[in-house]
């Protein structure tokens, strides 16, 4: 027997909650400065517990072909990729505003 989704009561297969998500959800992008003149692209307000993060950033980070991490629901990306980030994030459903 397949698992029911708790929050919408959906098989697995068939849950929706992470598309729900996605359309409430606002993606800040923005870049930040560090140590020695490098370049961090952050993506914050992603704070819905339905989205998955990890996949997130995994795809983020194979689109922009850099590094990078999550601190907490923020995604660091090494390098200025504020287009290249946006563009995935509309392309997968998220609603994109760039600082």
């Amino acid at each position: 027997m397949a698992a029911i989704c708790n929050v919408c009561g959906l098989p697995d297969e068939l849950c929706i909650c992470q598309e729900i998500a996605k359309e409430q959800q606002r993606a800040f992008i923005s870049t930040d400065k560090r140590r020695y003149g490098k370049i961090v692209t952050k993506v914050e307000g992603l704070d819905d517990a339905a989205i998955d993060i990890n996949k997130l950033a995994k795809l983020l980070k194979n689109k922009c072909a850099a590094g990078g991490t999550i601190k907490g629901r923020v995604i660091e990306l090494q390098g200025d990729h504020k287009k290249k980030a946006a563009n995935v994030l509309r392309g997968n459903g998220y609603k994109v505003e760039v600082r």
